[in-house]
């Protein structure tokens, strides 16, 4: 690190024109999450925390800054469904974001169909290439190191249903690359996508 490196503590601000964060914790994975709400409304909405944290059974995560509607859909039903963000899907996955009323369906605002999903009661997006259908393990409210609870929650779910699009399947193993993939990077407008020739192999040390 040289000795002219920029350096801030984030309680007391970073110094910069924009906050450098999420462009450094980046690009991520989108958590496109369907779910329905205890009254039957359907919600669409995309969180640009998302991961996977467990492999067996798989788990799933988002975080919702502010308590959103998709945390009190899940949190109400025990369900709700992953859809993987493509380059095909990236403008109506970024309509499902719109700050509409609860009652508003964002499949419909966004020009997407439900579709039933198998495991699951709530609808899953059909025009997606990869689907997880998930039930609720856990909602946990942040925190900060002085114990502080933050306007953030996070809510994970064990994947209990997985759709894969044949066409991202050769001879079996599923094809990154393939679906395009799109990943949030930094600022309010920067998205990057996933080529085959980005990729490179490293295998672990033996």
């Amino acid at each position: 690190m040289p000795t002219n490196a920029h350096f801030y503590e984030p309680s007391r601000g970073h110094g910069l024109p924009h906050d450098p964060f999420n462009a450094i914790v980046g690009p991520r994975p989108i958590g496109w999450v369907s779910s329905r709400s205890a009254a039957g409304h359907l919600n669409l909405a995309p969180y640009s925390f998302f991961n996977g944290f467990n492999y067996t059974p798989p788990i799933v995560g988002f975080a919702s800054v502010g308590y959103k509607d998709s945390v009190r859909n899940i949190e109400a039903t025990g369900e709700f469904c992953w859809q993987l963000a493509t380059r095909a899907l990236a403008e109506p996955m970024n309509a499902s974001c719109a700050a509409v009323d609860p009652e508003v369906d964002e499949f419909a605002l966004a020009g997407l169909t439900p579709a039933d999903s198998r495991v699951v009661s709530v609808p899953h997006v059909k025009e997606a290439q990869v689907v997880f259908e998930c039930r609720l393990t856990q909602t946990l409210q942040l925190q900060s190191a002085a114990g502080d609870k933050l306007e953030t929650w996070m809510v994970l779910g064990e994947v209990v249903g997985v759709h894969i699009d044949p066409t991202l399947l050769a001879d079996g193993v599923y094809q990154t690359a393939a679906a395009r993939p799109i990943l949030r990077g930094g600022g309010p407008a920067d998205y990057f996508e996933i080529s085959q020739d980005q990729n490179f192999k490293m295998y672990r040390p033996s």
